[in-house]
């Protein structure tokens, strides 16, 4: 839904800018108020989290909830059994042992977004320098918002079938060769450029997808909501860099460089995921944020080393 609005923006702001005369800028600007209201207004109904409430005492309201949203045949008793809360700080559960899980998060989340933003929000001028202008241009930037669209669709079906450590790992691997191959066949025929970002576009759904997956399942209650905003705002951190660093790099190193460096990031975020990214298909929510479950990943691990030697 992320990228159905990013495409939905970029349609509507182009319809503006092109309609909207010498103050379409700030028609386009005003428009986004109009969002969120909207978004205000639907969050007024959100539940809180009957776990939360739990923690703090608050049962009655808990059970109330789960009432409303499951139905008058659910209760507290329906709720998988959790560990007793714990009034640890942030820095202590990372201290404890959730650094790792911690830096994974940043990494990987870091790793999809850059390249994303910065494709996404030049992908006229990154068409444009891989020689597609005119309608080839538009209609091109058009198709790739919206495959990314069906790349996260995609992700989302098969996130519980293939698993998540898979699907992330397929998602860096092939999204990185399809940036690799934008860098080395840049001056190809213009369907093959629209193929190759039309397959990074899908491609990189899965690890999309996983950025809200994976520090939801992954961390305890006591740690979730700040594990997901530290991944979160890290990850913006690396999608302004990129965003800033596109222009610069298409004029002083050219297209080719700059393809040949998101593939880079691309393939930094495949093998941070490779010794980091734990499997939490199928397994509650306690089982996958306690740290036990990463003994099977090291296992893993160590088989991929043992074959290697």
């Amino acid at each position: 839904m992320w990228f159905a609005g990013a495409a939905t923006a970029y349609l509507v702001g182009d319809a503006i800018l092109n309609f909207g005369g010498a103050d379409a800028w700030r028609y386009t600007l005003a428009s986004t108020a109009v969002i969120g209201a909207l978004l205000f207004l639907v969050r007024l109904g959100t539940p809180e989290s009957p776990r939360w409430l739990i923690s703090k005492g608050r049962h009655k309201e808990a059970e109330a909830i789960i009432r409303r949203v499951f139905g008058s045949g659910f209760s507290l008793k329906n709720l998988p059994e959790q560990a007793e809360s714990k009034n640890l700080s942030f820095a202590s559960l990372l201290h404890s042992g959730y650094g790792k899980r911690m830096a994974f998060v940043t990494i990987f989340w870091m790793c999809s977004v850059t390249p994303v933003f910065a494709v996404y929000a030049f992908a006229p001028k990154v068409l444009e320098a891989l020689h597609l202008s005119g309608d080839w241009a538009s209609y091109g930037s058009i198709a790739i918002t919206l495959l990314f669209v069906v790349g996260c669709i995609i992700a989302t079906r098969l996130v519980n079938t293939l698993g998540r450590r898979k699907l992330l790992l397929h998602s860096f691997l092939w999204s990185g060769l399809a940036l690799l191959l934008l860098g080395a066949l840049r001056d190809g025929p213009s369907m093959i450029i629209l193929l190759m970002f039309g397959a990074y576009a899908l491609f990189i759904g899965g690890a999309q997808v996983l950025q809200l997956v994976y520090p939801n399942e992954i961390f305890p209650t006591e740690i979730r909501a700040g594990a997901v905003g530290v991944g979160t705002s890290m990850s913006r951190i690396g999608a302004a860099v990129g965003t800033y660093l596109v222009p610069i790099s298409l004029q002083s190193i050219g297209i080719g460089s700059t393809m040949y460096i998101a593939a880079g990031i691309t393939f930094i975020g495949l093998i941070v995921s490779w010794f980091l990214a734990p499997e939490t298909a199928a397994r509650d929510l306690n089982d996958a944020a306690s740290l036990d479950s990463d003994v099977s990943q090291q296992a893993i691990s160590g088989t991929f080393s043992k074959h290697s030697r």
